[in-house]
């Protein structure tokens, strides 16, 4: 129940508006399309194309690592099935792509007027097992689907990177020939609300901070339960199924999964630059730069560099993971699965998580708070181009930083615990700012990011609540 007694129930498909309408006007138009959809693994590319095809004719074919051969057989049976055209399943075709020739043939033949959607998802796998695939795909556009207006054709990856080179990149044999592309991304923070309308904006917020904005993460998360309950029982408890996620999806993406894990626990403790990671994991530096590609092609790392309006410097790159879940589990899980096993999950709770949370809360609350940022200049009507991000010296740490075109700089402060003295803060921000390079000597101005407004701030334009936050537009 809510706040007022309303009974809530969780939709099947939240969000992704915007991309199930530009498919549907693909579907509607008049020429064939070429759709490559790619993003991290569990951001909901599959359920996409999925939803996409509920109302229309098409074949969805998951890429595997099997032979080459066998994928052929299975592309071939479940055409059959989803266009109900049994003798599909007993042709003899050499491989994947003269199969879906004779499907998309087939289909005209009976349909000459109705366009036919070729959907092929984790298609990594299927261009591993089948080198020769792009190329093929790439003369078939050409000779045949491109000018007969009756197919969409969509292909789907998780690996960014072999997305990007081999499917968009100038050296791809497809490139220049998509139609229109999907980088599907992670929900924001207020489109992850949705999935848990019964909680508060905090616990939003700390279900957001614990496993991002991934769609079938946030749905293993109960609103009807405490935040502890969700941690103790989703993300401690042996069997859960987040409990071992993060081992599941390093071990469906690289050989090795050492040491991916020594180099994630190590930047999750706080060890972000090239030389802590080295240190702290025990692998060459020159080494720990392809590890750290790899992450950051997976979608679980990010770069980090200090904002002040200036060049950026490749020695003062950090690292960060930028995945919440992950975040978490290396932060709290992997460091004490023995712990885990001989207290088991409440023990671990209490000992171990429980104490450092809301630290750990709070730097995740940074992360927003720079999130929220363009929605605040979209309210406040500012048309000028900008970055966000954060800077730090020896000197100083300033939680949030946006650097506008119009000469402007936005320097912020960001307090997840509770706020005992308004000025205070802003005498702290003060002391900050004056360690501030402002390289393009722009106008500086001040925001502060509270879970809680403090009442001699309820005033003040530029302090902002969580409450506030979430009250921001989604438009």
């Amino acid at each position: 129940m809510g706040e007022r007694g309303e009974t809530f129930a969780m939709p099947r498909f939240v969000g992704r508006e915007s991309e199930l309408a530009r498919l549907a006007d693909a579907y509607r138009s008049g020429r064939s399309e070429f759709i490559p959809i790619y993003g991290r693994r569990r951001v909901g590319k599959s359920e996409l194309i999925l939803k996409f095809l509920e109302d229309r004719p098409g074949i969805y074919f998951v890429g595997q690592r099997s032979s080459a051969a066998l994928q052929v057989r299975e592309f071939l049976e479940a055409a059959a099935r989803a266009l109900r055209m049994p003798l599909l399943a007993r042709v003899q075709a050499e491989d994947l792509v003269s199969a879906l020739v004779t499907a998309a043939e087939e289909w005209a033949a009976s349909n000459p007027r109705r366009k036919l959607v070729l959907a092929l998802d984790e298609f990594q796998w299927t261009a591993e097992s089948d080198p020769g695939i792009v190329p093929a795909l790439q003369r078939v556009w050409d000779r045949r689907w491109r000018d007969s207006g009756q197919i969409v054709l969509i292909l789907c990856g998780s690996y960014l990177g072999f997305m990007e080179r081999e499917i968009l990149g100038a050296g791809s044999p497809l490139f220049g020939r998509r139609t229109a592309q999907i980088h599907l991304r992670p929900f924001g923070y207020l489109e992850a609300a949705r999935f848990h309308p019964r909680w508060s904006p905090d616990d939003r917020a700390r279900g957001y901070f614990l496993v991002g904005g991934l769609p079938q993460y946030l749905l293993c998360l109960d609103d009807r339960r405490s935040i502890a309950e969700n941690i103790r029982d989703h993300l401690l408890l042996e069997f859960a199924p987040l409990r071992q996620e993060p081992t599941f999806l390093l071990r469906e993406e690289v050989r090795e999964i050492g040491p991916y894990q020594a180099i994630l626990a190590v930047i999750a403790a706080g060890r972000g630059s090239v030389r802590e990671i080295a240190s702290g994991t025990g692998i060459a530096e020159r080494s720990v730069h392809y590890y750290l590609n790899q992450l950051i092609e997976l979608g679980y790392l990010r770069r980090r560099r200090p904002l002040d309006g200036g060049r950026p410097s490749l020695r003062e790159v950090r690292f960060a993971l930028d995945d919440a879940l992950l975040a978490f589990w290396f932060r709290f899980v992997f460091p004490n699965t023995s712990l885990l096993r001989s207290q088991g999950p409440a023990g671990a709770y209490r000992d171990r998580v429980a104490p450092a949370l809301d630290a750990w809360f709070g730097g995740r609350f940074e992360l927003l708070c720079r999130e929220a940022l363009p929605r605040l200049y979209a309210r406040e009507g500012v048309g000028a181009g900008f970055r966000i991000g954060e800077y730090w010296s020896a000197d100083t740490q300033i939680d949030v930083v946006g650097v506008r075109d119009d000469h402007w700089i936005d320097l912020g402060e960001c307090k997840w615990g509770a706020v005992r003295s308004p000025k205070a803060l802003e005498a702290e921000l003060e002391r900050k700012i004056a360690h501030y390079p402002n390289r393009p000597g722009s106008s500086l101005g001040r925001r502060f990011f509270t879970r809680r407004k403090p009442e001699a701030r309820a005033a003040v334009p530029n302090w902002y609540s969580l409450e506030d936050l979430y009250s921001l537009d989604l438009g």
